[in-house]
């Protein structure tokens, strides 16, 4: 189109233009006519002018939409090849949670993981007893280690403990998780207790109970399910001894079953556990316990050593989280089988505790049958002050029965929790412990006395 009016204006140019030579010489009628006709020829050659500028113009515009054309479908074709490489694999995502944890398809995640806690105190028992007591601090836990996931459902955590410069594995399992049911394999903490269960990162005190230390429940190598569906968890397992003393000649049997509803907006736990170990001929155990902290070696109660054949355990474990409040209380009964004609005894240990946050907007965690992290509302460092939590606590241990007197120790104590983050905590705890027929005499023999234990302790994790 643009070539047909190109030369249309040039043949209408030329046409006018022939006539207007011929008649040069004519008269002046024909002059005006010859002056329009010239004033024609220009005006057709201004025309012919300006349709080659269009033209060059069209050319320049045609050029840049092909251009974009190309463009489009370079990007076009850019984009779909992302979003198929995309929807062929993601990179690996990388959370933190107070380390890194890295997360790739298929399933793999790996996440190191650690926590320090240094404790000081004292401990101030009756002269007359001659115990070592003052001062003392030691590093409770100082571990390092791994945990993760691997395609196929699989699991694993591997964790060490260096506090002290004393080297022990703690943790150090394989799992395998099928919808609803999980099989652990490797050292573990047997199914024993809501207090020994819950990690030392998030118990109300210093220590856990004292039954729990009393009795012996530890980490032990062997195999382990757990079961749990809406408010329902069901756990068990056949374990041999921990990793640092493995005899392969003792064995234990542990099973624990938890209803954990919700009431509102109230968590409720309701649980009860079993426990069965079988000893190899000669062993002995022995049951005793420090007066709440640590960092002292001394025991006012302590049945000493004990020909053994077998134990058996049951406990009973109870527990409300509440807003600011929580509510916890456990009992459980070990009864020794000794050989021979030996008398059998039945040893009781329990505690009963209240606690409450005095921040605002601060709860108990709670996960899974045991309690869990504390998250302050409002943590140190986006305007907050952390969380603060008083923990009071009644504690009791017997270890008199069939004619053994290992000694009875009550204890109340208080508990003053001050978390600046999620992974931080500084924890003051006092205990007043009453002991009768206390291991340690006192003056005049008198084995009835006071003990008071103060700790301090400084805990970071990751």
């Amino acid at each position: 189109m643009k070539s047909l009016l190109h030369v249309s204006a040039v043949a209408v140019a030329c046409g006018w233009a022939a006539p207007s030579n011929a008649q040069s010489d004519a008269g002046p009628d024909e002059a005006a006519v010859a002056q329009e006709l010239a004033a024609m020829r220009a005006e057709m050659a201004r025309m012919a002018a300006r349709i080659d500028t269009l033209e060059g113009q069209l050319d320049q515009a045609q050029a840049k939409a092909d251009n974009v054309t190309q463009s489009a479908a370079v990007a076009t074709q850019t984009a779909n090849t992302a979003a198929g490489k995309a929807e062929a694999g993601k990179g690996p995502a990388i959370a933190f949670k107070g380390a890194p944890e890295i997360k790739a398809e298929g399933g793999w995640s790996f996440k190191p993981r650690g926590r320090l806690q240094y404790d000081t105190g004292f401990v101030d028992a009756p002269d007359s007893t001659g115990r070592d007591d003052g001062w003392g601090s030691n590093v409770r836990r100082a571990r390092l280690g791994v945990q993760g996931t691997m395609p196929g459902g699989f699991g694993y955590k591997f964790e060490v403990d260096v506090a002290n410069s004393d080297v022990s594995v703690t943790d150090a399992l394989i799992s395998y998780e099928a919808g609803d049911l999980e099989v652990s394999v490797g050292q573990f903490n047997n199914f024993q207790s809501l207090e020994e269960l819950t990690s030392s990162l998030h118990t109300s005190f210093i220590e856990r109970a004292a039954f729990t230390d009393a009795f012996g429940f530890i980490r032990r190598v062997g195999v382990g399910a757990q079961y749990g569906k809406g408010d329902v968890l069901i756990q068990a397992g056949l374990f041999s001894d921990n990793m640092d003393a493995l005899s392969n000649r003792n064995w234990s049997t542990d099973a624990r079953v938890v209803f954990l509803p919700k009431l509102g907006d109230a968590q409720l736990h309701l649980g009860g556990s079993v426990h069965y170990r079988s000893y190899q001929t000669g062993s002995t155990v022995r049951y005793r316990q420090r007066p709440l902290v640590a960092f002292t070696d001394e025991r006012f109660i302590n049945t000493g050593n004990l020909a053994a054949n077998s134990e058996t355990g049951f406990g009973l474990e109870g527990a409300i989280i509440s807003g600011p409040f929580h509510a916890a209380a456990e009992a459980y009964w070990q009864k020794l089988d000794r050989p021979g004609a030996l008398a059998d005894p039945d040893f009781f240990g329990g505690y009963a505790e209240v606690g409450y946050f005095l921040t605002k907007g601060d709860t108990r965690g709670y996960k899974a049958g045991v309690f869990d992290r504390v998250k302050p509302a409002n943590p140190v460092g986006k305007g907050g002050m952390g969380s603060v939590q008083v923990n009071l606590r009644y504690d009791y241990l017997d270890l008199v029965d069939a004619g053994i007197v290992g000694g009875q120790q009550n204890g109340l104590y208080l508990a003053l929790a001050w978390k600046p983050t999620d992974y931080t905590m500084l924890l003051a705890n006092y205990g007043k412990l009453e002991y009768d027929d206390a291991v340690f005499a006192a003056a005049n023999g008198d084995r009835s006395y006071g003990v008071d234990s103060f700790g301090l302790r400084a805990q970071i994790d990751f």
